[in-house]
Parts: C-alpha cells; structure tokens; sequence
C-alpha cells in the first residue's frame, strides 16, 4: 500500500477529541463507555472473543504488560499487546508475538470502523468518540480477527472510565499508585486508587503491586465487596534481587506456586516489582488451567523488550534513556543510576508534559546531577523551558535551554567525558525524541 493511505488513517484517527495531546476534563460524562460498547457491539464484539489481562497503575504497567506478553508468547499463545502511548510509530500501540500491526492492517481497520464510527458520533447519544476509544476498537478488532488465544491490555488513563475497561479478565493486574492526573483522577492516594480499582470486576482476581496505606486499604475493600481474591505483592508473593550489571539483573521471585530464578534485561528495583507482579498474575492464568510452567516464566521474563525505561543507548559516556514522569518514578530513576552505573559526573536533560509535578520530579533528581539542560519534545503538551527554568532556579539550580533533543544532547555530549553519564528523562516524548535521534546518529 502506499504511505499516503497509512498516513490519512492516522490523520482520521486523530482528528477526534485526543486526551492524550489536550487537556483532560473531569467530568466523567466525556468518558462514557457506552458508546464504545455502542461500537464495539457494531463490530462484533470483539472484545469478548479473546482472553484477557487488564492492567491499570501509575508506574509500571507498561512494563508489567510486555513481562505478561512474553511469558504468554514463551508457552506458545498467540498473544496481542495494547499500550500507550507509542514512542516512535503508531503501531508500536498495536502488536501481536511482538510484531507491529502493519500500515496496511492500519488503513484497512480506519476504513472498516469509519462508518461506525460516524454514526454514533453523528448520533451522538453518550457523546463523541473519542481517538483512544477509536484506537482501543482497533486493537480489539485486530486481536480478534487474527485469532489471538490472550490480550494483554493496558490501561489508558485511569480505569473506571477508561476505554480499556469493556473487558473481562482472566486476571486484572493494579501496579503501584502515585498522585498523577490529579485533574481527572482526584487529588488524594485514595481517590485515584477508587478510579483505578474500577478494572476490578465481580469475582475475578486482582493482583496489586505494593501500594501506600490509603491505596491499598481501598483495593482491598472493593475486592471484598465484588467478591474478588487480592493478591498482594510484597507479602503474598515477594522478591530478592541477586546480581545485576549495566545490561541486566538477577532476581529470585518467590510465588505461591512456587519459587522463580529469574534474569530481566531491565534495570532498576522497580522492575523487580514489576517481574514479581507479573509472575503472581502469570500464577493465576495457570491456576485456572493455562499451560504457563516455570519454564516459561524464566525465557519469557528473560527475553522481555521494552524500551525507554532506564535503557541504556549508548556507552562512553552512558546515554541513559528513562521515561519517569512524577516524583515517585524520578526517585526511583535516581536510585537505579546510583546503584546500576559507575560515572565522574552526570549531565540531567529533562523535558515533561505541563500537568506533571515539575518541582517534584527535579528535587527528586537533582542530587545526582552536575549539569541540568532542559528541553522539549513536539507533544502539544510540553511545558516550555521557561517554566522548567524557573523550576530549576527556585531550586537554586542553573540550567541551559534547548529547543529540542536535537540540541540539547550533542550539547551535553560535547560536555561529557568518556567515564560521565548522561541520562534524559521526564517524558516519554522526549525520551523517543533521544532514541530517534541516537539512532539516526550512528
């Protein structure tokens, strides 16, 4: 097919409302999933036709989703994963063994949901669709279609009202909560962890990361009031780190099933959360009769690719990629470079969206850092440098502005020596934008 048909698809896509680019409004009336059952039931419904895991959190459920999918794809399921949001292209949201959707596969799912799509919105009865709520058919549709024996499904926002939210699971899965999109969510511990517990469906077992005391006191009262087993992670199912490097690291996992020696390609004690997350709802798909051994958990957690999150892009002096974006996940950055890398000195580039805690996520990651730069990425929420500068000034920092990736890492490569370590983080976007760049460079 040509590009010109791939790219008027993603141009239909996202000429609807797009929360992921604009402001997000709290009222709950712009999330009704009605009309994406409405859409979905026109198609089929094929949300119902594959067996699913759900994920939802604040840090980490992208990673747990990749962790889960490969195990999956190890013991021989054909396995679809849905996430968001992408880095470097579209399809990255789409993928079924790890494979990409196709541009083809692309445009010809646009233009078998365009008639739907159109006249529900023209109806209008619980409000317009939205992109994610195209996006999220999409994938269902395309799971379905090619036969997949699992989904793996991450949450977009939230998980009550979430577009996500029309399935049910084998296992729902709820990764660690921080105060992030206080704006839709709420503004405590215990009201967004209320939004998040909405993926925990009558009688289905949830599984949690280790969570704060309000959040987790929350995801165990609504557990008992839908009749739902809570499988706690840091209790019922634990972990001890054995070994690490600069490329990976070693772990023994110990389930209710069992016990797991395990090595992850992904660096940083939250990751070791996160295997042990992904190993207790893994544990629950076998206890209902999915062929997942011990010998797949091991393979499948050992062959796990999921970029941007503490990767490192080159060496000499370390290019160190992350996508923290709220103080908990830059604190979490800060220790994992202390611990994972030896280095003289260290240059910080940062770049955020503009509904993120700024002064959090750099008080956090300040400590570590010789040089701050900051940037930004194309998104249309990017907060501008000014604000970021000023940030850093409050906090008794110098900084130097760039544009964008593009000028703000030659600039600290050109400040770095051999044994230094550069690390850019505060956004995913800005995080592809270094990935790409790299990249292009060698």
């Amino acid at each position: 097919m040509t590009d010109n048909r791939y790219q008027a698809a993603l141009d239909y896509i996202y000429s609807f409302v797009d929360y992921e680019t604009q402001r997000r409004p709290r009222d709950a009336a712009n999330y009704d999933l009605r009309r994406v059952y409405d859409l979905l039931g026109r198609l089929g419904n094929p949300h119902q036709k594959v067996k699913s895991v759900h994920i939802a959190g604040s840090k980490g459920k992208g990673s747990v989703s990749a962790m889960i999918a490969s195990v999956l794809i190890t013991a021989g399921y054909k396995t679809g994963l849905y996430t968001s949001p992408h880095l470097l292209t579209f399809n990255e949201r789409i993928r079924i063994d790890n494979h990409l959707i196709s541009d083809e596969d692309v445009a010809r799912l646009v233009d078998r949901l365009k008639p739907h799509v159109e006249a529900i919105n023209e109806e209008a009865k619980y409000g317009r669709l939205t992109t994610f709520e195209i996006m999220t058919a999409m994938g269902f549709v395309y799971f379905a279609e090619q036969g997949c024996d699992f989904n793996v499904v991450e949450v977009g926002l939230g998980g009550r009202l979430d577009a996500t939210n029309v399935i049910l699971p084998e296992v729902s899965v709820i990764t660690s909560i921080s105060l992030e999109h206080t704006e839709v969510l709420g503004n405590t511990l215990a009201e967004i962890a209320g939004e998040k517990a909405g993926i925990i469906k009558p009688g289905i077992t949830v599984v949690s990361s280790p969570q704060a005391g309000e959040a987790g006191e929350v995801f165990a009262r609504i557990s008992r009031e839908r009749g739902s087993d809570l499988i706690r992670v840091g209790t019922d199912v634990t972990w001890q780190g054995l070994t690490f490097d600069a490329i990976r690291q070693s772990l023994r996992i110990k389930g209710r099933k069992g016990t797991y020696d395990l090595t992850i390609p992904l660096l940083g004690e939250y990751q070791m959360e996160n295997a042990a997350t992904a190993v207790a709802a893994l544990e629950v798909l076998a206890q209902k009769g999915h062929r997942i051994t011990a010998r797949h958990i091991a393979d499948g957690l050992a062959h796990v690719d999921w970029p941007g999150r503490l990767q490192v892009l080159r060496r000499n002096p370390y290019v160190i990629a992350d996508g923290a974006h709220n103080p908990y996940s830059a604190a979490k950055l800060r220790d994992a470079l202390k611990k994972h890398f030896k280095f003289e000195h260290a240059t910080l580039i940062i770049g955020t969206s503009s509904d993120k805690d700024i002064g959090g996520i750099m008080s956090e990651l300040l400590p570590v850092f010789d040089k701050v730069i900051v940037t930004r990425s194309t998104h249309p929420r990017a907060t501008p440098t000014e604000r970021l500068a000023a940030e850093l000034k409050r906090l008794g920092r110098d900084t130097v502005e760039t544009g964008d990736i593009t000028e703000a890492l030659p600039l600290a490569l050109s400040q770095a020596g051999e044994k230094d370590l550069i690390c850019i983080t505060g956004s995913l976007f800005v995080v592809a934008g270094a990935m790409e760049f790299i990249a292009k460079s060698r």
